[in-house]
C-alpha cells in the first residue's frame, strides 16, 4: 500500500482535493485536523504543551488556540519546538491508523510536508496550488480573521514556486470542475504507479 502526501499553501484548497479523493475510495488522514484532536486529548501532549507555552495553553473549552497562536506566530523557535512535540505524536497515531487500512493507497494531507523536509514519508507528493489573491479570499471567509494575520502564516509557509519542483502531481485548484477533473487523473497515475 503507497502512503501519499498531499500538501499546499493556506487556502490552497487541500481539504476540498483531499475530499474528492476520498468519494474516490481513497482513505484520507487530515494530519493537522488530527492534531488538534491529539492536543485536546492525549494527556501526555497536554502536559508537555503546558510546560512548554504556559498554564494559558488550554482553557476550559480545551485548546487555547487563539493564546497558543499569538504565542507561536512571532517566535519561530516556540513554533518548532511545539511542531516537534505535535508531530511526534501525529505521526505515531498515523502509524496505528495506517495499519488498519487497505487500499491501492492512503493520502495523508500535510501542509508542512516540504517545510518540515518529511518527503522520504511518501511514495509520493500532491502539491495543490491555487494563486495568492484566492488563497486569501478563501481563508476570510473561512477563518474570519485578518489578512494581515493570513500573510503571516503565508511567511512561514514554502512558496510554490520554492514547492512545485519537489512534487510529482501538481493539482490547480481554481475551478472545482477542472480540479476533480486533476484528482481523477492523478488518482488513475498513482494506482498505475504513473509518476
Amino acid at each position: 500500500m503507497k502512503t501519499v502526501g498531499l500538501t499546499g499553501g493556506i487556502g490552497s484548497g487541500k481539504t476540498t482535493v483531499a475530499h474528492m479523493f476520498k468519494v474516490l475510495g481513497v482513505p484520507i488522514y487530515i494530519a493537522d485536523l488530527e492534531a488538534k484532536k491529539l492536543m485536546n486529548t492525549s494527556k501526555v501532549l497536554k502536559r508537555k504543551l503546558v510546560a512548554l507555552l504556559g498554564e494559558e495553553a488550554y482553557d476550559a473549552d480545551g485548546l487555547n488556540r487563539v493564546y497558543i497562536a499569538s504565542k507561536i506566530f512571532t517566535d519561530k523557535t516556540l513554533l518548532d519546538k511545539m511542531n516537534a512535540l505535535v508531530h511526534a505524536k501525529v505521526a505515531k497515531h498515523f502509524k496505528q491508523w495506517l495499519e488498519k487500512q487497505t487500499a491501492d493507497y492512503v493520502i495523508k494531507e500535510s501542509a508542512i510536508i516540504f517545510e518540515h523536509q518529511m518527503e522520504s514519508q511518501f511514495d509520493c507528493i500532491i502539491l495543490v496550488t491555487t494563486n495568492k489573491d484566492e488563497r486569501i479570499k478563501r481563508v476570510l471567509s473561512r477563518d474570519h480573521t485578518s489578512k494581515e494575520k493570513i500573510e503571516s502564516i503565508m511567511k512561514h509557509q514554502l512558496s510554490d514556486s520554492e514547492t512545485m519542483h519537489k512534487a510529482d502531481f501538481i493539482i490547480v485548484n481554481n475551478d472545482l470542475e477542472d480540479t476533480k477533473k486533476q484528482v481523477l487523473k492523478t488518482h488513475k497515475s498513482i494506482i498505475n504507479n504513473d509518476y
